[in-house]
C-alpha cells in the first residue's frame, strides 16, 4: 500500500508533519481530515524522491524583513485585529490567517512583526508566547487577551472583542485630535503673524520714532523691547516649546516629579476635566474588556493601571490592586482614591454584587467617552472667542502703541 507525506495544520494553527497509508490519495486525504488535519501538501513518497532528483531547487518563499524604525501604528493594528478577527471567525487555521496578513501587509513595522510571529508559531509557539516577543506592536492587553482566548478555546470572540476595543479606542482618540486641529491652527497662525510684526513692521517705525527723537510712551517702549528680542533670538521661538516638552519628559523620569505633573495636568482649568474623563474612560472599557475575556482581575488590573498613562491614576490602581489582594472589593479602594465620580463607584459595587462587573465597566466607559465628546465640542466653542478677543488685544495694543507717539509727531508737526 502508498504511503503519503503531507503536511497540515490543526485547530491550533500549529504545523504536522506525518505520513499516512492509503490505497488512493483521495483516501489519504479523508483519512487525515478524520484526525481533524487541516492540508496544505500531500505527496506520496516514491513520486516525491522522484521529483526531488529531477526537479531543480526552488527558492525560498519565506518573506524578508525590511528595515523599519519605530512602533505599529495604531490604526494599522486596528485594522489588522478586526481582518484577524474576521478570518478567525470563517474558521482558517490561525497559521494560514497569519501568513494571509502577512502577504497583504506593506513594508514596515507590523509586517516584520507578523514574519517573526509565524516562524514562532511554526517552531510549536502558541500565539501569545509569539505575541509576547514582539512588544513594539503587540502590548500587555493584547497578548493576555489573546492568551486567554486561547486558554478558554473561544480565540475568535477574544479578537472581535479585541478589535472592538481597538475601534473606539481610536474613534475616541481621533474625534479629540480633530477637534483640538483648528484652535492649533489658528493659535500656530497667530503667533506666524505676530512674530512677523515684530520683526519686520515693528523695526521701521522705531527708525521713524529715532529720526524724530520723539519721547515714547511706556506703552511703545515696551513694545519695542519685544521687538528687538525677537529681532536677536527669532531663533529661540520655536525652540521654546521643545524645551517646555523636554524638561516635562525629564521630570516625569522621577516618580515623584511624574506624580506632580499628572497631578497638576488633571486639574488644569478645562483641559484637566476631559484628561480625566477621556483616563478613565480608557482605563474602565480596558478593565471590562479584559475581564470578559477571562483574564483575572488582579492581571487586568496591572494591564489597566499601564494603560492608563497618568501616575495619579496608576497610585489609585495599585491601591485598589492591594486591597483585592487582601480580600476587599473593588469599590472601596476605587471610592478612597477619589478618581472617579460617585457614580462609578455605585455601578463597579453593583457589578460585583450581579457579577456583571465587566457590563457595568463598559456603561461606565460608554458615559465617560460621550462626555468626552461633549467637553471637547464645548471647550472649542469656548476657545473660539476667546482666541478672538486675545488676538484683538495684541493687535489692538500694537496699533496703540504705535500710533500714541506718531499722534504726538503730527501734532508737534502741524504746531
Amino acid at each position: 500500500m502508498p504511503t503519503f507525506q503531507y503536511e497540515a495544520m490543526d485547530n491550533t494553527g500549529l504545523e504536522v508533519k506525518d505520513t499516512v497509508e492509503a490505497a488512493t490519495e483521495q483516501e489519504a486525504q479523508r483519512a487525515i481530515k478524520e484526525k481533524g488535519f487541516y492540508i496544505t501538501k500531500i505527496t506520496e513518497q516514491g513520486r516525491m524522491r522522484d521529483k526531488k532528483k529531477s526537479a531543480p531547487k526552488k527558492k525560498s518563499n519565506k518573506a524578508q524583513k525590511t528595515f523599519a524604525i519605530g512602533g505599529v501604528r495604531g490604526k494599522q493594528l486596528t485594522t489588522f485585529t478586526r481582518q484577524l478577527s474576521t478570518l478567525q471567525d470563517a474558521g482558517l487555521p490561525i497559521l494560514r490567517s497569519l501568513r494571509i496578513l502577512e502577504g497583504q501587509c506593506r513594508p514596515g513595522p507590523l509586517k516584520n512583526a507578523l514574519i517573526d510571529v509565524v516562524e514562532e508559531i511554526e517552531s510549536g509557539s502558541t500565539l501569545s508566547e509569539a505575541m509576547a516577543k514582539q512588544p513594539k506592536a503587540f502590548d500587555n492587553l493584547y497578548v493576555n487577551m489573546v492568551k486567554a482566548g486561547e486558554a478558554g478555546g473561544a480565540l475568535e470572540i477574544i479578537l472581535q472583542r479585541l478589535a472592538d476595543f481597538k475601534e473606539k479606542a481610536q474613534t475616541l482618540k481621533r474625534k479629540v485630535i480633530g477637534a483640538m486641529i483648528y484652535p492649533a491652527v489658528v493659535i500656530t497662525v497667530a503667533i506666524v503673524i505676530v512674530t512677523g510684526i515684530m520683526y519686520f513692521i515693528i523695526p521701521e517705525f522705531k527708525n521713524l520714532f529715532n529720526d524724530f527723537d520723539l519721547e515714547l510712551p511706556w506703552l511703545t517702549i515696551m513694545l519695542i523691547s519685544c521687538s528687538d528680542w525677537v529681532v536677536d533670538n527669532w531663533f529661540l521661538i520655536p525652540m521654546i516649546p521643545i524645551a517646555f516638552w523636554l524638561f516635562i519628559k525629564i521630570v516625569k523620569k522621577n516618580k515623584t516629579g511624574a506624580y506632580i505633573c499628572d497631578f497638576l495636568s488633571l486639574k488644569f482649568p478645562l483641559l484637566g476635566g476631559i484628561l480625566r474623563k477621556a483616563t478613565i474612560a480608557r482605563t474602565m472599557r480596558t478593565l471590562g474588556t479584559l475581564i470578559a475575556s477571562g483574564v483575572p482581575i488582579l492581571e487586568a488590573l496591572i494591564i489597566a493601571r499601564d494603560t492608563s498613562g497618568n501616575a495619579v491614576f496608576r497610585r489609585a490602581f495599585d491601591n485598589i490592586y492591594a486591597a483585592i489582594r487582601e480580600g476587599e472589593s473593588m469599590a472601596i479602594p476605587l471610592r478612597e482614591a477619589r478618581i472617579t465620580d460617585d457614580m462609578v463607584v455605585n455601578m463597579v459595587d453593583v457589578g460585583e454584587e450581579t457579577g456583571a462587573l465587566d457590563t457595568m465597566l463598559y456603561k461606565v466607559a460608554d458615559v465617560y467617552e460621550e462626555e468626552v465628546e461633549v467637553a471637547v465640542e464645548s471647550l472649542i466653542s469656548i476657545l473660539e472667542p476667546i482666541m478672538v478677543v486675545v488676538l484683538g488685544v495684541i493687535v489692538g495694543t500694537i496699533v496703540i502703541a504705535l500710533f500714541m507717539p506718531m499722534i504726538a509727531l503730527i501734532n508737534s508737526l502741524s504746531g
